[in-house]
C-alpha cells in the first residue's frame, strides 16, 4: 500500500501549528519597519569594502573560528579580556544554540511579554516549554511576578532584551539583578540597541557567573552581514561552541566586518544621527492628538493610536513601511512601531501619518 507522505504524519504538531516568521515585502517603500539603519557607509569606505570582496578567496572554507573578527570586535566593543567570545549567524543563531544544548526534558525558556518573537519561537523549534511573564503597564519588568515564575518554573534559561524589542525601554539595571541572582540556570541579556541606549550590563559579566550577554552588529548598521555575538565565561561558550555549525560565519562576513570596525567612528556617528532624530520624531509625534507615544532608549519608538491596524495599512498604501503591532499582545493593543529613519523619511512619516488622522476627524 503506498504511503500518504502526509507532513502531518511526520513533523511536530508544535512546528505544524507555527507560522514562519514574516518580513513583508518593501521594494519602494519608505521602509520603517525592521530597525535597521538608514544611512550607506560613505563612498571611501565602500570602495575599500569591494576590494576586500573582490580579493576574498572565496572558493576556499572562511576560518573556522573568525580568529581575526573576535580580535577586531574585542577592540571595538571592549570585551572583557576573561570573557570568551562566540559568533553566530546574527543574534538569532545563537539564541538557537543556547536553546539547543539547555532543552533537556522538561527545561523552561522564560523571557518577558511583550518581548521578542524568536525567544519563544525558537523555544519551541529547540522542544522546550517557554513562559513569559508579563511587563507591567507602562513595560517595566514585574519583579515580584518574575520572582514567583522563576521559583515555580525553575527555568534553564532566561533572555531579556535591555532595551526592550518591541518596547524601546531599558529595565532597571538593579531588577535585572536581582533575577540574575534568583535564577537557577542562565540570564542572556541581549543588546542589540546598545548603541542607541548609553547603557550595558558588560561590566557585571565577572560579578555573576550566569549571566551572559548577547550583541549584534545589525542595528549599527551592518544587517545584511548577519553577524552576532555571545559574551560570556569560558566554561558556557565551551560548551555552546560545540553546537556551533562549523563556518557559519561567512569569509565576506569576516573580511568586512573587520574593514568597517576599523572605522567604528563612522558606525557611531550614525548612530549619534539616529539618536538626534529620535528625539525630533518622538517629540513630533508626541504633538499630535489622539497618540501615545512611549519613551525609547532604541533606534524605534512605539506609540499607541485608535485603529492602529487601519492605519497601518493606509501609511502602506502611501509606500510607508512601519510595524503593526496591535493584536499581538495585549499589552500592545493599537500599538505601532516605527524605526528612526533618516530626517527625510521620518518628515514623509510624520506629514503622511498627519493628513491620514486629520482625514478621520
Amino acid at each position: 500500500m503506498p504511503h500518504s507522505y502526509n507532513p502531518s504524519d511526520i513533523i511536530r504538531p508544535e512546528v505544524l501549528a507555527l507560522k514562519a516568521y514574516h518580513v513583508p515585502p518593501a521594494t519602494g517603500m519608505v521602509k520603517l519597519d525592521a530597525m535597521e539603519n538608514p544611512y550607506a557607509l560613505p563612498q571611501a569606505l565602500q570602495s575599500e569594502i569591494s576590494s576586500i570582496a573582490a580579493a576574498a578567496p572565496i572558493n576556499r572554507y572562511p576560518d573556522p573560528n573568525a580568529t581575526d573578527l573576535k580580535t577586531a570586535l574585542r577592540k571595538a566593543l571592549i570585551i572583557p579580556d576573561q570573557m570568551d567570545v562566540m559568533l553566530g549567524n546574527g543574534s538569532d543563531e545563537i539564541i538557537q544554540i543556547i536553546a539547543m544544548a539547555t532543552a533537556r526534558p522538561g527545561a523552561i525558556v522564560m523571557s518577558v511579554e511583550p518581548a521578542f518573537v524568536m525567544f519563544r519561537m525558537i523555544a519551541t523549534f529547540a522542544n522546550m516549554q517557554y513562559t513569559g511573564v508579563p511587563l507591567t503597564a507602562d513595560f517595566a519588568l514585574d519583579l515580584d511576578a518574575m520572582l514567583e515564575a522563576i521559583a515555580r518554573h525553575h527555568p534553564a534559561v532566561i533572555f531579556l532584551a535591555y532595551p526592550n524589542n518591541p518596547t524601546g525601554n531599558l529595565f532597571d539595571e538593579s531588577t535585572i539583578l536581582k533575577i540574575i541572582e534568583a535564577t537557577p540556570g542562565i540570564v542572556v541579556i541581549d543588546e542589540a540597541y546598545h548603541a542607541f541606549a548609553d547603557a550595558s550590563v558588560i561590566g557585571k559579566l565577572a560579578d555573576y557567573p550566569n549571566l551572559l550577554l548577547m550583541r549584534t552588529l545589525s542595528k549599527l548598521g551592518l544587517a545584511g552581514l548577519r553577524l552576532g555575538l555571545l559574551i560570556g565565561r569560558p566554561a558556557w561558550l565551551s560548551e555552546f561552541e560545540k553546537l556551533r555549525l562549523p563556518y557559519n560565519v561567512s569569509i565576506l562576513t569576516q573580511r568586512v566586518t573587520q574593514t568597517v570596525l576599523r572605522h567604528m567612528d563612522v558606525l557611531l556617528n550614525q548612530a549619534e544621527l539616529i539618536k538626534n532624530e529620535r528625539v525630533r520624531l518622538h517629540a513630533q509625534l508626541s504633538a499630535i492628538d489622539g497618540l501615545k507615544v512611549f519613551p525609547s532608549d532604541a533606534n524605534f519608538i512605539l506609540f499607541r493610536v485608535n485603529n492602529a491596524g487601519d492605519l497601518f495599512h493606509k501609511l502602506k498604501q502611501r509606500n510607508i513601511l512601519i510595524k503593526n503591532l496591535d493584536r499581538t499582545h495585549a499589552l500592545l493593543d493599537n500599538c505601532l512601531r516605527v524605526t528612526v529613519g533618516t530626517p527625510e523619511e521620518n518628515t514623509q512619516f510624520i506629514t503622511a501619518l498627519k493628513t491620514l488622522l486629520l482625514s478621520v476627524k
